[in-house]
């Protein structure tokens, strides 16, 4: 396979990672529309319009802050609009999607969970997203260092590199069987399914990044591993009492 992978549409050549990105991005939102229908708890208006506003714009903002704060010194000596609006990561999407969806409520005045009904949709438009990073190569910086291992693959260059986008796919797709035989089981209150993955996604995120390119900014840790951390305890606090995650059935 040659990298990066391209297609032609309409007389230009687009790169795989931003048409995966969408194609996933369309296909999660409707996964999501369809859950939504066939999901019993129904929010108001208010309600769903507030949260849709503030993931997105926290997810935007996020993604675009900490996608550039991974070299802030490239940010900060050499800033221009055109490369932060380039620079994203689905990182600083997550953890200050989390941060506009919970402001959102609040000002709504909605205390009950709202994230699990997304998950599926994610991971979905994620596994989707990330093979077009694996196609794209090491054209945009969604790459693994290189590596002896049996796993390394040419990318675009001349080393073997840890194919990074594969193990994500990888994990997301146990992490997707997992969440969903947890879910059957009917055993705990809304909010658990997404609390688990935030939890398991992030520790995942924060041990890959080792083996991704990376600027060292407190110790070997990275900008996006900091923002692991922050969720990672952030999450370990929110069910760190099991009791009050079981759902309480009338006898």
């Amino acid at each position: 396979m040659d990298f990066p992978v391209t297609f032609h549409i309409f007389g230009k050549t687009v790169l795989a990672h931003p048409l995966f990105e969408a194609v996933g991005m369309f296909l999660g939102m409707r996964y999501y529309f369809y859950l939504k229908r066939k999901s019993k708890e129904k929010l108001s208006f208010n309600t769903s319009a507030a949260v849709l506003i503030g993931a997105t714009a926290g997810a935007l903002i996020g993604s675009k802050l900490i996608g550039n704060l991974e070299n802030p010194y490239v940010l900060f000596e050499n800033f221009s609009i055109r490369k932060f609006w380039s620079n994203n990561t689905i990182v600083g999407g997550l953890a200050f999607g989390l941060i506009g969806v919970e402001l959102a409520k609040k000002i709504v005045h909605h205390k009950e969970s709202t994230g699990d009904l997304i998950v599926f949709p994610l991971m979905f438009a994620m596994i989707i997203g990330r093979i077009g990073c694996f196609l794209t190569g090491i054209y945009e910086e969604t790459y693994g260092i290189p590596t002896r291992s049996v796993f390394g693959m040419h990318l675009g260059d001349q080393y073997l590199r840890h194919p990074v986008a594969l193990y994500e796919i990888g994990f997301l797709m146990m992490l997707w069987i997992v969440l969903q035989y947890i879910q059957n089981q009917k055993k705990y209150r809304s909010g658990f399914i997404f609390q688990l993955f935030m939890l398991s996604y992030f520790i995942f995120r924060f041990f890959l990044d080792f083996i991704k390119p990376r600027i060292e900014i407190i110790g070997n840790i990275g900008t996006i591993q900091l923002v692991c951390l922050c969720v990672i305890i952030y999450y370990i606090y929110q069910i760190k009492n099991p009791r009050s995650l079981y759902l309480k059935y009338s006898r």
